[in-house]
């Protein structure tokens, strides 16, 4: 049952025109309103906090190896992520929210009084990496599990696609910031600007709803959230079309992620041997096409086979990667990065769509927790990329790589063909 108790009236207020265009129906949910730019905040913080600190550890390092395992603590929490959402489930969404952007905002905090002291090191960026990289995950899992709450299926494609022009736009002007203001103003002042975004975000994340689709029962009679874990995971196993998905989504984190995420900084200082300012266009370049797709699904009416749609982009995701890896040439690498983007927003927001909409209202928190699962393909996929491409070299990894992705994507296509390839929305 749903507990329809918020801190906002639900109900539609007075829009601007703008607001009535198809693709910006979400808009009128007021619980939108409120997550809409508070995930942006957040998003861009993230990206700012990464790049900054990225940059920090390969400089203060000299070690492609360092800086991949810097990228992979950043993804710790996927392992407890399926638990945090099932307390997501009991305990509400917005409450997880809060608790966890409060978590950034003390954290990047703290960075910021250590380079204002002159005392930050690697050591200490490795040990906030890691607090932060438990919670962080989970982010993802309750922003679009209160989508799937609070939007009816018919606008369920346009408000991810909207949700996920918070994540494609970070990586565009979160990259920009950040690289521009550590580089003229340094690392203190700069994670002033990241703190403060994480509390904005904080204050707008009190205005979401409060829906709750728990699995409590009157009388004290509620199963633990133990239990509640237990049977999630097996309904996730049994049920195909959220199976296949599910393994999509990893191999995607093992393949691309790895390349156009993880080892950028030393694509841009060792093949194109440019500086912090050179690796904000390569991000954003991503961050443009992966933009152009959020923007194109939010204007996307919903697709007949949704599931042939996330293949063929998801192939083509691959085959682009292929090509930048391949790329000597700075703009000709930034061209192939878009395209990259474009087809990696439009595949992975039909997946999150495809999980949505299969899932069971009150295991949607279990089941995009189980999503993130899938995200540890991708400290695996930097791990073993950095060791690569410091023995075979860059051009040869990506290609081994996007190989890779090509053959066990259609092999998901084939064993899982009628649920995913032939069927209909």
């Amino acid at each position: 049952m749903l507990d329809c108790a918020r801190p906002f009236p639900a109900r539609t207020l007075a829009l601007p025109r703008l607001s009535r265009i198809p693709a910006l129906a979400p808009f009128r949910s007021s619980s939108f309103r409120f997550q809409w730019p508070a995930d942006l905040l957040t998003s861009w913080a993230f990206e700012m906090e990464t790049l900054i600190l990225g940059w920090y550890v390969l400089v203060e390092t000299d070690s492609v190896l360092a800086l991949t395992a810097f990228g992979s603590l950043q993804f710790l929490g996927t392992l407890i992520a399926p638990m945090l959402g099932v307390m997501g489930d009991r305990l509400g969404r917005r409450n997880m929210l809060c608790a966890m952007r409060a978590t950034y905002a003390v954290l990047s905090a703290t960075t910021m009084l250590l380079a204002l002291s002159g005392a930050l090191s690697p050591v200490h960026v490795f040990a906030i990496a890691a607090l932060s990289g438990l919670v962080r995950p989970s982010d993802l899992v309750m922003r679009n599990g209160l989508i799937g709450d609070t939007m009816p299926p018919a606008r369920l494609t346009g408000a991810m696609g909207l949700s996920r022009t918070t994540l494609d736009s970070a990586r565009i002007a979160g990259a920009l910031i950040g690289a521009g203001l550590f580089s003229t103003l340094g690392m203190a002042p700069a994670y002033a600007v990241v703190t403060a975004f994480y509390a904005a975000s904080l204050a707008l994340t009190f205005g979401v709803s409060r829906v709750r689709s728990g699995r409590a029962r009157p009388g004290g009679n509620a199963p633990s959230p133990w239990g509640d874990l237990r049977r999630g995971l097996g309904y996730v196993w049994t049920t195909p079309a959220i199976l296949a998905a599910m393994w999509l989504a990893f191999l995607v984190n093992v393949t691309v992620f790895p390349i156009s995420h993880g080892i950028l900084p030393y694509v841009a200082r060792e093949v194109y041997q440019v500086d912090e300012n050179g690796l904000s266009h390569l991000v954003a370049s991503y961050a443009v096409g992966a933009l152009a797709g959020s923007v194109a699904m939010a204007a996307m009416a919903r697709r007949r086979r949704p599931g042939r749609f996330m293949l063929v982009n998801i192939w083509a995701m691959h085959l682009a990667l292929f090509g930048f890896g391949q790329m000597e040439d700075k703009l000709a690498g930034q061209a192939f990065l878009l395209v990259t983007g474009y087809a990696q927003s439009l595949s992975m927001i039909a997946l999150v769509v495809i999980l949505l909409n299969t899932a069971e209202p009150s295991r949607r928190g279990l089941v995009m927790g189980v999503r993130m699962l899938a995200v540890y393909g991708l400290p695996l996929g930097l791990l073993a990329a950095g060791a690569l491409v410091e023995r075979f070299g860059f051009p040869a990894t990506v290609a081994a790589y996007s190989a890779t992705g090509l053959a066990g994507s259609a092999l998901v296509a084939l064993r899982w063909r009628r649920e995913i390839w032939r069927a209909e929305s």
